[in-house]
């Protein structure tokens, strides 16, 4: 087992025995701490590369596979935290090894995810239970556990990592579209919920995104439209949702789009969708 690298010496940990800033945020000069989930690959990783690269972030890097998790954490002088999020146990693991590592969490961008693509009748129960459990319940249970502490302190980031599959639903991919649909009524509910308490939730959701994603779900992507974007792309959207105050970002913009005409009307979107896939 690969261990995490021992705390280093720096500015930013010097900084962290300074007393923090008014309503909770960091004083001058500390760097905020950003922990990633899914960041051994795919968007995570392309996250916390674009991250590091800022100098404005410490990283906490969070994902399953323990050997390209550390080499993803050597290349943006990350901590490496390996763990399994399907069970609450993983999760809370997780929670408590990052508020161990550091004294606080500013940020939670919540990008592991799994996929899966063909008829729902081919799936067996143990696959839908583990979509759910890494789609779904992972990110409710991180949530639970390191909010508290941002709502404490009076400042907070959640980036949770959506999919334009979960605003139209695509054939295929029932499953995956739900788990990922889940994710907008319960990042609008937090909204309301976190009103003046200065944590912000955004809720990112790219489309076909070139990736691993499609190689680990044992289906390659096929569609000729809409094309898939770079990781990289995505990763300058939740850069951009940790420093703005925006609710939403659909990667690329235009694909927000299909969610407005479905809205407005329904049978024309269905008609569309079945034609064209």
């Amino acid at each position: 087992m690969r261990a995490s690298p021992a705390p280093r010496s720096s500015p930013a940990a010097e900084a962290d025995a300074a007393p923090s800033g008014a309503g909770g945020r960091p004083a001058p000069g500390r760097r905020r701490v950003a922990l990633i989930t899914g960041a051994s690959s795919g968007i995570g990783a392309a996250v916390a590369s674009r991250l590091a690269a800022g100098g404005r972030w410490d990283l906490l890097l969070n994902g399953r596979d323990e050997e390209r998790l550390g080499a993803v954490a050597d290349r943006t002088g990350g901590a490496a935290l390996p763990m399994d999020l399907a069970s609450p146990e993983g999760c809370r693991k997780l929670a408590e090894a990052a508020l161990t590592r550091s004294d606080r969490v500013d940020a939670l961008v919540a990008a592991a995810g799994l996929g899966w693509a063909g008829a729902y009748t081919d799936m067996t129960p143990a696959v839908v239970n583990r979509l759910v459990s890494v789609n779904v319940s992972a990110v409710l249970h991180l949530v639970n556990l390191m909010l508290p502490h941002m709502v404490a302190r009076g400042s907070g980031r959640l980036v949770l990592l959506g999919s334009v599959a979960g605003r139209f639903g695509v054939r295929g991919e029932a499953a995956y579209a739900a788990t990922k649909g889940a994710l907008i009524p319960f990042a609008e509910s937090l909204r309301y919920e976190l009103r003046g308490t200065g944590v912000h939730v955004c809720l990112v959701q790219p489309g076909p995104v070139d990736t691993p994603f499609f190689a680990h779900r044992h289906t390659p992507y096929t569609r000729s439209w809409p094309r898939p974007v770079s990781a990289g792309r995505v990763a300058a959207a939740v850069e951009d949702a940790l420093a703005g105050r925006r609710d939403e970002i659909t990667v690329p913009r235009w694909l927000g789009a299909p969610g407005r005409i479905q809205g407005l009307a329904p049978h024309l979107f269905r008609r569309l969708a079945t034609r064209f896939g």
